[in-house]
């Protein structure tokens, strides 16, 4: 695995705001040059394809072992089991570590002890140190936990009389930053806090009392590829790289099972190293952080015609005069000149379009239909909650115009994923898991019809193939691929920040019968010296 580029600070989440959209000039959403827009979906759409051939590739050839995932770990007695991907990789296993202890009492000198041992441990606060070791009372008093061979050796050779060890269980992580914001962590006393660590707590797969060995014991096998999840990683990062962003996510789902087939959350974080993590660095930007989608949320609007309102393709909707609200207008960034279809207002991504449609539906119709695909409500995985959608105060009229194309209502990236994977896969609820499934689930709900899963495959296929498609540049030769840009404002404190975007790419793969659902997002990306600083955000 390539090595990470330096952490970049992000800003803070995203703040309770009402569902009004900004008021900015002539229009009610982000209003963009065109040039700069068109290089936004050129480059995530070139983010996708460096990982959509990677990730069929990988996936079927089981090409997916890496440098750090064949770490040989000692053959010791453990109390959590392993953790592996897939296909067997090793992610998080136990090894046996000594931890230095005193017994105050046997102390000849306190001071010479406290003294060797902050030489050799900078980390331990002298004066607690002094005042303990002194305290003849005490039997026993930690020095310091999960120490390394050398530590524990260095240790030893003080020859200090009133210190000893103790040998303890100790995670380790292999594969380290590249499954932190999946794998979560344990504390001092190997309990997990996070994560699938915290689940493996939960479903109660740990024993305290009398450890079983390693092969004794049945691993946790996650949903995640290694290879995938490592070929995501690197090209996020090499995008983040190039882009100056300052954060990206990346979730890719099995369409019919909803595994988690990747999720990657830059910056990312050393598991080893925690309780010095950077907290923007440990926000799992997939599953913690909520944000508006901007236009591949038409794809749900164009569910809603297809299935609710029983829109075809074909149909035309007039939008050539814009929607106004009060104050508000809500125009074509691009405007037609004519009347759109159905397929249409989601190949060249018309606002005015997707609004007419939530006017026709309705505000109860529209929410059902969104309640239905699971956006509305808390999901949960193995892995921990998935942050609260985050909705308008009020949703009125111009609320669901709003959010009809992308704008007032707030998800996070694994959230959108899979509702929009029941909205490809035929017709049927998923439900992300972290958990490898031998088997696809049976009876889910039905959230649209075969025939309106079909028409959203076919319009997001032409949304990639159309002359006037904004995800044209996704185009991969020997793939079919379906897909829908997106660009969103950056939510900050007390509303949006100046002239910074989400830039996200939402693909299923391939269009006629989808394996897999990918959603990519760039966070505050900015110009480069390929774009000759014409823009401010580089995607």
């Amino acid at each position: 695995m390539k090595r990470r580029p330096e952490p970049l600070r992000v800003g803070p989440a995203l703040a309770a705001r009402s569902g009004a959209p900004r008021a900015s000039g002539h229009g009610a959403h982000i209003e963009l040059p065109r040039e700069r827009t068109w290089l936004m979906h050129a480059a995530i759409a070139a983010v996708f394809v460096a990982i959509a051939g990677q990730t069929v590739r990988l996936a079927a050839s089981g090409e997916t072992e890496t440098r750090l995932a064949r770490a040989e770990p000692l053959h010791q007695t453990y109390i959590r089991p392993d953790i592996v991907d897939r296909r067997g990789n090793l992610l998080a296993t136990d090894v046996d570590a000594a931890s230095l202890f005193a017994d105050p009492a046997m102390v000849r000198d306190a001071d010479l002890t406290a003294e060797k041992l902050v030489a050799l441990f900078p980390e331990l606060d002298a004066t607690e140190l002094r005042r303990h070791l002194a305290d003849s009372t005490r039997r026993f008093m930690w020095i310091k936990r999960g120490l390394t061979p050398i530590e524990a050796q260095r240790a030893h050779d003080l020859g200090i009389p009133g210190l000893g060890f103790r040998r303890e269980p100790r995670r380790v992580y292999p594969t380290r930053y590249l499954t932190s914001h999946i794998i979560g962590h344990v504390d001092v006393d190997n309990r997990g806090i996070s994560g699938i660590e915290r689940h493996i707590d939960e479903i109660g797969e740990t024993d305290a009392a009398a450890a079983p060995r390693r092969s004794q014991r049945e691993p946790v096998r996650l949903s995640i590829d290694l290879g995938v999840q490592n070929a995501v990683a690197d090209t996020l990062a090499d995008a983040m790289k190039q882009y100056k962003a300052q954060g990206a996510s990346g979730v890719i789902l099995d369409a019919a099972s909803g595994e988690i087939i990747a999720s990657v959350s830059l910056p990312d974080q050393d598991p080893q190293m925690f309780p010095g993590a950077d907290e923007d660095d440990r926000k799992d930007r997939v599953m913690a952080g909520v944000f508006e989608l901007g236009s591949i949320a038409k794809t749900v609007t164009l569910g809603l015609a297809l299935d609710d309102l029983g829109a075809s393709l074909t149909r035309i909707y007039d939008t050539r005069e814009p929607l106004r609200f009060g104050r508000y207008t809500i125009a074509e960034q691009y405007p037609p000149g004519r009347p759109l279809t159905l397929a249409e207002i989601l190949v060249r991504s018309s606002n005015v379009g997707a609004g007419l449609i939530a006017m026709e539906a309705g505000v109860a119709r529209q929410r059902a239909f969104l309640d239905r695909l699971g956006l509305l409500d808390t999901i949960r995985t193995e892995a921990g909650p998935v942050a609260k959608p985050l909705l308008p105060s009020h949703w009125g009229s111009l609320e669901g115009v709003t959010i009809a194309y992308g704008h007032g209502l707030a998800v996070a990236p694994l959230q959108f994923a899979a509702a929009a994977a029941g909205l490809v896969n035929g017709g049927i609820k998923v439900r992300p898991t972290m958990i490898r499934q031998d088997a696809v689930p049976s009876g889910e709900a039905r959230v649209v019809s075969p025939a309106t899963s079909a028409a959203i495959r076919e319009a997001l296929r032409q949304a990639v193939i159309n002359q006037h498609g904004t995800g044209r540049r996704a185009e991969l030769e020997g793939y079919e691929i379906g897909g829908k840009t997106g660009t969103a404002e950056q939510p900050g404190k007390g509303g949006y920040k100046e002239k910074t975007v989400i830039s996200s790419f939402f693909a299923v793969l391939p269009a006629s019968a989808p394996r897999y659902v990918l959603l990519l997002s760039l966070f505050e990306p900015q110009g480069t010296a390929e774009t000759k600083g014409k823009i401010t955000a580089g995607l």
